[in-house]
């Protein structure tokens, strides 16, 4: 049985850690507006990332029915859609940081949830080749 709370805390720690190295490394290589991008980025979609999972477990009970209605956790989606593209847009159009960071940077929640896919395999096959 998977415990998911466990799951959510690894891919939430997963998440810090490709912040901090994806942040880090672009403050060695790349200049200042690519590095904030990956910073702003990164934090932007950590944040959405949370504020998903509270809007999930808060629209289920334990038994799996529907606390909420449909059609408010869809709104709240669309909010925090409408939310998030606004505060790209100010940050792309006032020059506050590249484009291409900004997109690394909101690509950390990906890079988290791929990373504990591949390491589950892995652990799986290497447990089926004993």
């Amino acid at each position: 049985m998977i415990d998911k709370d466990k799951l959510l805390r690894q891919i939430k720690t997963n998440n810090w850690i490709f912040l901090l190295i994806l942040g880090s490394l672009s403050s060695v290589f790349m200049r200042a507006t690519f590095t904030l991008g990956v910073i702003l980025g990164g934090l932007i979609i950590i944040a959405n990332f949370s504020v998903l999972q509270h809007t999930i477990r808060s629209a289920f009970s334990d038994q799996g029915a529907m606390r909420g209605k449909k059609i408010s956790v869809i709104a709240k989606f669309y909010f925090r859609l409408a939310i998030m593209g606004l505060i790209i847009y100010i940050l792309i159009t006032n020059g506050w940081v590249n484009p291409l960071g900004l997109t690394v940077g909101l690509s950390i929640v990906i890079f988290s949830i791929l990373s504990f896919g591949i390491r589950t395999a892995w652990k799986t096959s290497s447990r089926e080749a004993i």
